[in-house]
This record gives C-alpha cells, structure tokens and sequence, in this order.
C-alpha cells in the first residue's frame, strides 16, 4: 500500500508546473477568457487556447530594472524613454550608476514604460505575456474571478485600496497565488501586456499580437492604489502610444517566454 501510494505522490508531481529560476510554466490548453456579467469590453465569455508558455512567479523589481538601465541605458533604440527617472514617483536614480532607493530595492518597478518594460524582457531573452496569457496564469481553467478562487479580495491576499505608492514587495502574499503558483497578479501594480487593444474574443491571429506602438496597449491587474471592486481578473484597461511611452506610478510588469527552458 505504502509503494502504491508514493507511486501515486510521484506521478502527481511529474504532472505539477515546475519552477525554474522564479518563472512558472503553464501548461497548454484552452481556457474560459473574459465574462458574461461585466463590462462591455470584458465580454463576451469564450474559450481560448494557449500554447505553453512560462511566466514569471513575480513582478520585476526597482532593483532589477536598475540593473538592466547600467546596462543597456535609459533610451530605446527608437530614442524613446525606458524610464522616466524624472517623475516624482521614481524610485531608480543615477549616481555613480542606476540604482534603486533604499527600501524599495525589492518592490516592484513603477514608472517602467511599455517601450522599457519591452526591452527588458529582451535582454532577459523573454517577451511581455500576452493578454491571453495573463489571464490564463491568474485563473487556471475554472473561471475563478480572482486568482486565489472565489474569496473577495483581504489584505492577507493582494494589496489594494492603499494611498499613493504605498506598494510592497511581491512575494509577502504567496496566499494570493494563481492555481499556476504565479504571485502579485491583482494589486500592487498593474501590469504591461504585448497587445493591442481590441474587441472580443480574442484572437492572438487578428492582429492584436503584438502591440508595436500603434494603437492602445493592453494591461492588465490592478494597482496598489485600486479600489476591491476593480480586482478581477478580467478587468482590462488601455493606454494610447503616449500613455505606452510614458512610466506610471501604478503600471509594472513581468515577463514570459514560450522558449523551453532546459528540461524543466
């Protein structure tokens, strides 16, 4: 009996996503995107596919996109901002070298443009998620409205209805996990997508994939400073390319890659 049991034990973590260097995979499949009962944007419900993908478990931080602006400087190849390090909200300064304030070395990175976050996730050899793929790893396959199931959200689970870049880092809650073990998706910040904004069901094959800075940009999450109410996981909102070229107090991001990661 003990054999077969630790057989059983064995077969399930063979089946469960494996970890690699704090990204998770989500394993491909279809899944239940949008919802009936919301906005209209949101709707309606239907059933998308996605490949696998990896996604990381949390959202890069001021200490990490420090490294990357020593690295590869503050101005993409288009001459556009990767951050606004003159914002009052900025929380990465240069001195002798980019670095990030005291504090806030591991809360996530605010004032990140689109065009930043981008070429991150570049140099990372990664990409941005699509919006598919974030809803799919902050809802699994039973159409949960939140990431930790059908609980309203509690401050044990996300971090919301806060003042003003009252943000923390990512990985105090790990309550508030996805079924796919990915962290921080609903509060704190919200989050840079790859696409375009457009109606409906979604169509990765339409032209919304990816976003190339014409248009409006999807993201998706929510912030630090939203109200319960906006914390689903359907909840879409946009920016214009200005609004993509531009850092904001209350827009992070992480990255994803569909790139096998070596045996995991």
């Amino acid at each position: 009996m003990l054999a077969a049991l630790l057989a059983g034990l064995l077969a399930l973590l063979l089946r469960l996503p494996a970890a690699a260097d704090g990204i998770m995979l989500v394993q491909a499949g279809a899944f239940s995107m949008g919802r009936d009962d919301g906005p209209a944007d949101e709707g309606p419900l239907h059933r998308v596919y996605v490949r696998d993908f990896w996604i990381e478990r949390h959202k890069v931080t001021n200490a990490e996109f420090a490294a990357f602006l020593n690295a590869r400087g503050p101005l993409t190849a288009e001459g556009e901002r990767r951050y606004d390090w003159d914002d009052a909200d900025a929380r990465i300064h240069r001195g002798e070298q980019w670095s990030a304030d005291r504090g806030v070395e591991r809360h996530p990175a605010v004032e990140v443009s689109w065009f930043g976050a981008r070429d991150y996730c570049a140099w990372r050899q990664r990409r941005l998620p699509t919006e598919a793929e974030w809803e799919k790893a902050a809802r699994g396959d039973d159409r949960r409205p939140y990431p930790w199931g059908a609980a309203a959200p509690t401050p044990a689970l996300a971090v919301f209805s806060r003042g003003y870049n009252a943000t923390e880092p990512g990985d105090a809650r790990p309550a508030g996990a996805s079924p796919h073990r990915v962290e921080d998706l609903l509060g704190n910040l919200r989050e840079w997508t790859s696409t375009a904004l457009r109606a409906y069901p979604y169509r990765a094959d339409d032209g919304r994939e990816p976003f190339t800075g014409a248009g409006r940009v999807v993201v998706r999450g929510a912030s630090h400073d939203d109200a319960a109410e906006t914390l689903r996981v359907t909840t879409r909102r946009s920016y214009d390319r200005r609004g993509a070229a531009a850092g904001h107090h209350h827009v992070g991001f992480r990255c994803a890659t569909s790139e096998d990661l070596g045996g995991y």
